[in-house]
């Protein structure tokens, strides 16, 4: 009988706080730098995402760190808290990492900790994950998504294929969220004020509005889960597009922190796989 392989441990980054940006009255960019940095790397996915990791009341971390011994031998209650973040850019040439927070407040752990972020704070964090960039092969692209989804399509508007149209519809709070993106000819950049409405109360029905184009579409659809599940119908169910031309996912839900959505999630994802099936067979 052979031994069970040890499972490699995590690497986890530490970033040193260099600058600290209000990018809008919600919005704050926080850039990352620092030797703590030398082994991050991004694949080239738009939507490459960090699992911040906070630390929990209790003894302080040990040093150097080890996020599997601090699972291991601590309780629940004394390991890290993680937050999911997309990561806005990353410049390997200078080595910096760029994060951008919604800030509501005194409300979450992350936004909180970004509004009070000084040059020389330390943030540990694992990843990167991600898994989507503009196709170069599609005909048109669709993007959609609220303020936690706009790290990523900001970082999409970049990396757009030349010469490619794409609708982007972007909802926020009001016109002082908006802000500057990457536009170049055949983009259309729609946003969508929702002044205290319902997240995606505007985004849904501007993106059924929409008289879609011709040819292969690549969609990105992500914010909170509710009205990313009415859209998946729609892309999904109403208009049959394939399910690998779609980047659609619930970066968060109404009523629920990270931890909670996180536990729920997977049990949420199967209900609307299992939803859309029995749409598609019928």
């Amino acid at each position: 009988m052979t031994e069970r392989q040890a499972r490699p441990k995590r690497t986890v980054h530490t970033g040193r706080v260099e600058r600290v940006e209000q990018l809008t009255p919600h919005m704050i960019r926080v850039v990352l730098g620092g030797e703590g940095l030398a082994e991050f790397a991004t694949d080239g996915s738009t939507d490459s995402y960090v699992k911040l990791l906070f630390p929990a009341p209790g003894p302080d971390d040990p040093e150097p760190y080890d996020l599997d011994a601090i699972r291991a031998e601590r309780p629940r209650a004394e390991w890290p808290v993680t937050r999911t973040y997309t990561v806005r850019s990353w410049d390997p040439g200078s080595r910096e990492l760029t994060l951008d927070f919604v800030h509501h407040g005194e409300v979450g752990l992350a936004g909180p900790w970004a509004a009070g972020a000084k040059p020389g704070d330390r943030l540990r964090f694992l990843g990167p994950g991600g898994g989507y960039a503009p196709a170069p092969e599609a005909d048109w692209h669709l993007l959609a998504g609220d303020e936690s989804a706009l790290p990523a399509i900001a970082a999409a508007l970049e990396h757009l294929p030349e010469g490619r149209p794409a609708h982007v519809f972007v909802e926020v709070e009001n016109a002082e969220e908006e802000q500057p993106l990457t536009v170049r000819e055949g983009v259309r950049v729609t946003w969508l004020h929702r002044d205290g409405g319902a997240p995606g109360s505007l985004l849904v029905p501007a993106v059924r509005a929409l008289e879609f184009p011709p040819g292969d579409v690549q969609a990105f659809v992500h914010g909170e889960a509710n009205f990313v599940r009415d859209l998946r119908r729609l892309l999904r169910i109403d208009l049959s597009l394939p399910k690998e031309r779609l980047s659609v996912s619930g970066y968060w839900r109404l009523g629920r922190d990270e931890d909670g959505w996180q536990a729920s999630k997977a049990e949420w994802n199967q209900s609307v796989e299992a939803e859309e099936a029995a749409a598609l067979r019928s």
